[in-house]
């Protein structure tokens, strides 16, 4: 981590429901208002992090697809 950037939480290679729920545990541990990088090559993530985020007050900063998988920029509520 550098100058501040949020962390990157490496969960490629693990299926759906892991990436969710390792995702919650992790947010979970951070301040209020902290950001996460979360990186995953399940395609359910493309629905499930996103609704998860809707459902637990979490604002998705931004999803963007990687040669890998997708990305994700989540800011804890």
């Amino acid at each position: 981590m550098t100058d501040g950037a949020p962390p990157v939480y490496d969960l490629r290679g693990l299926k759906c429901p892991l990436p969710v729920l390792k995702t919650r545990k992790r947010l979970a541990d951070m301040a209020k208002g902290a950001e996460l990088v979360v990186e995953t090559t399940d395609p359910l993530a493309v629905i499930d992090i996103p609704h998860f985020c809707n459902e637990n007050g979490h604002h998705l900063v931004a999803s963007e697809k990687t040669d890998a998988g997708h990305r994700f920029s989540i800011r804890r509520g």
